[in-house]
């Protein structure tokens, strides 16, 4: 039997909070994909930062994506200002080329500039088929899932990126679920197509890195640890505020950690003039704080893909003691 798991977080004070308050000041992002989850606590952050942020997605206060969840780009922009930067709420299809097109020709003449793009579009959870073999998948939700995953962060970077490299410094995050590392081995559980789409935004990660650095800029793949999307404070029946009642239904749910976490791990590669180390890697927001002392909002530093595999794929107890 399972001992229950230790809760207690070992905190550690920010000491980069005071220096990234302003610290976007007069950078411009966008963020594909940022309705909510990750691509939400990535925006707010990086306008906690200063930074003017453009924040597209399909669902609107007056209509919902295929998705059908309730959060909008509008609430997404507003936070972003709340926070002390610029939110710019656009809808866009990002599997509609002219819509994306026409969107970076509005963020150049606002601007005249992109510095950092962040390629979060999915919108695919309900398509997931769970513990499912290929020959057995619905064939149409699995290509509608690439379609999602994939093909629109080709058309984004195919457009945002003549924009990027227009001035050195610039920065492309391409948010996957899992690192090269975590990945090594195929996720079956996923189910066939998931695995693909979210290796191939890793892949691209690498492309772009090579394609963007002799402009003097950067591309890496990020991604957060188990998230506590909107979704799966949902599926847990908690609240952010309540988020830790959700370790009685599953124990290692204790590594959890907010959308703002990643963000802050987007807002500490924007910030450092020496991100060009990380180009082309795969990278976690937990293995990210570790490097540059960021926090989430408990003060804690989850490390959750080393959790995954040192503890839960391991069959060990839950415990997250020297892990956040």
């Amino acid at each position: 039997m399972n001992k229950e798991p230790n809760l207690a977080p070992d905190t550690a004070p920010d000491t980069d909070a005071d220096a990234r308050a302003g610290a976007l000041s007069g950078k411009v992002a966008l963020v594909a994909g940022g309705t909510r989850g990750a691509g939400r606590g990535v925006a707010v952050e990086l306008g906690a930062a200063g930074a003017t942020v453009y924040v597209t997605g399909r669902t609107t206060r007056e209509r919902r994506s295929e998705m059908d969840r309730p959060e909008t780009i509008e609430e997404t922009a507003e936070l972003v200002t709340a926070a002390g930067g610029e939110g710019v709420a656009v809808a866009v299809d990002h599997l509609e080329p002219d819509r994306v097109a026409a969107l970076v020709r509005r963020i150049d003449a606002d601007h005249g500039r992109l510095d950092i793009l962040v390629n979060d579009v999915w919108g695919a959870d309900h398509l997931i088929q769970w513990n499912t073999p290929v020959w057995q998948l619905d064939l149409g939700r699995g290509l509608r899932t690439l379609r999602l995953g994939v093909e629109t962060h080709v058309v984004t970077a195919r457009h945002a990126l003549p924009l990027l490299i227009r001035r050195p410094g610039g920065l492309v995050i391409e948010m996957t679920d899992g690192t090269l590392e975590s990945n090594a081995s195929y996720r079956r559980e996923t189910g066939f197509f998931y695995d693909l789409a979210k290796w191939s935004v890793i892949r691209m990660g690498l492309a772009w890195s090579e394609e963007i650095k002799e402009h003097g800029c950067t591309a890496v793949a990020l991604t957060p640890g188990w998230l506590r999307s909107e979704a799966m404070l949902e599926h847990f029946g908690v609240t952010e505020d309540t988020w830790q009642d959700g370790a009685k239904v599953d124990p290692h749910f204790a590594i959890s950690e907010s959308p703002a976490y990643v963000g802050r791990a987007v807002v500490a590669l924007a910030t450092d003039p020496d991100r060009a180390r990380w180009n082309g890697r795969s990278l976690s927001s937990g293995g990210l704080a570790q490097v540059y002392g960021f926090t989430d909002v408990d003060g804690s530093r989850p490390d959750a893909w080393r959790y995954l595999r040192e503890v839960q794929w391991a069959g060990r107890p839950a415990d997250v003691t020297g892990y956040r």
